[in-house]
Parts: C-alpha cells; structure tokens; sequence
C-alpha cells in the first residue's frame, strides 16, 4: 500500500466531530478538486504491507477506536485496503471510510462507516459521482457536500430531497469549502461560503441536512498538516 501519512487527532468532521481518530491517509487521488486542501497526497508517499499500517494505528491508539482511513482517494488501493478495514473492523475499532464515490463501493465491508463527498459542480469535479454507489448506502452511513456557492448549495439541496437521502443514511452534511491556501486564521474568514450564509439558505429551504463546520480548522492553523 501506498500511505500518506498516519497520525491521531481529533476527528474534524461528520457526525464524529471531536471525537479521538487515527487517520490513515492513503496516496493518490484521481480528481483535481479546485479546493482541495490535500493536494500533498497526490503523490509521493510510502509503500508499507497492510499489516504494517494495522501495527502503526493500533501502536496510537490505546484501545480500539475510531479510525479513518481517507486520501487522496483510498478505494483506488482497494485490493489491498478492503481486507485491512475488515480485519480493522473485526479487532474492534469503528473504521470511516472517506472517499468521493467515483470508485464502485460494493466491496465495502459491512461494518463500515462510508463518508460519501459527493463532488458540487464548482469543485471542477461534478458528475463523478458512480450513481449506483446510491444502492450500497446503509443507515449508518453519512453523505457530504462541499459547497462554495449558491449553485452548489442548490445542487447539494437537489440531489439530496432527489435520492431522499436524509432517509438512507445516518446523516446527509452540508460543509462550506475552506480555501486550500487559507492559513493563520482559525476562523470562518476562510471559508469560500460564508457558514452563515449556508445556514440561511438551508433554514429557508427546510433541507433536512447538517451544516458540518471542519472544526480541525478552527482547532489548529488551516494550514497545519497531520491534525
């Protein structure tokens, strides 16, 4: 496998927010979001054997946690990432799976926690999204939308009463895009929506949604790797 970086923190988003988290970050990304705020795991990286990587999480964690694993975008790696997260999976921990939903999804395990981000069409990246990823959602499962605008609010708001999500998963997450150069400021100044903009159109709509602040980024400088 081909990994990133692997580190404990705090959860920063999803219903999981501020909660302990080893994040598994894995190498390779096959979309270019224009936002993208982890443009260094594109490339580079180290290659380790799954068994390396269980070592490393179980060797920060005290006892079996939660766990992320995340990119880039991880299902590329799936031969060897879908057995890692079932035997993480089978030890005891709670494992997330953050990923686009361009990749098939059906080999997810069972007892996973799929973190869909649907791509908004500002992020360069709209109509990516593999449409049948739609039938392996479970109601423990959470949908996320990254928006930067009026037009990637109403999509976000479309396809969510559209494929009835608030109905499928655990939670659907309307998340305002953070600037990938933004730094210094632990606040919503970098934010390419202003939240509370958000939370207006969502109250007027009645969008049965979340709005997901990235709270790491108010934790720690936005530009801080490895939080």
């Amino acid at each position: 496998m081909q990994i990133t970086e692997i580190y404990k923190s705090l959860q920063g988003e999803s219903t999981y927010a501020g909660m302990p988290c080893v994040f598994v970050r894995l190498t390779g990304c096959n979309l270019r979001c224009v936002w993208c705020d982890t443009e260094y795991s594109f490339y580079g990286g180290k290659k380790v054997t799954p068994e390396q990587v269980f070592d490393e999480v179980e060797s920060l964690s005290l006892a079996p946690g939660l766990v992320e694993i995340t990119g880039g975008e991880p299902m590329l790696q799936e031969r060897e990432l879908v057995p890692l997260m079932q035997r993480m999976h089978e030890a005891g921990y709670k494992v997330l799976l953050e990923t686009s939903g361009e990749r098939p999804l059906e080999r997810v395990p069972a007892g996973v926690v799929k973190i869909v981000d649907v791509k908004c069409p500002d992020s360069g990246e709209g109509d990516t999204f593999h449409m049948e990823n739609l039938e392996t959602l479970k109601p423990h499962d959470e949908v996320k939308f990254v928006i930067s605008g009026r037009g990637d609010y109403e999509f976000a708001r479309d396809f969510t009463r559209r494929h009835d999500l608030a109905h499928r998963v655990n939670a659907v997450l309307f998340s305002p895009a953070f600037s990938k150069d933004a730094s210094g400021a632990r606040d919503a100044s970098n934010c390419l929506l202003d939240p509370q903009q958000l939370a207006e159109w969502m109250l007027e709509d009645h969008v049965s949604a979340r709005l997901a602040l990235q709270i790491h980024k108010l934790i720690w400088d936005p530009a801080m790797k490895g939080v």
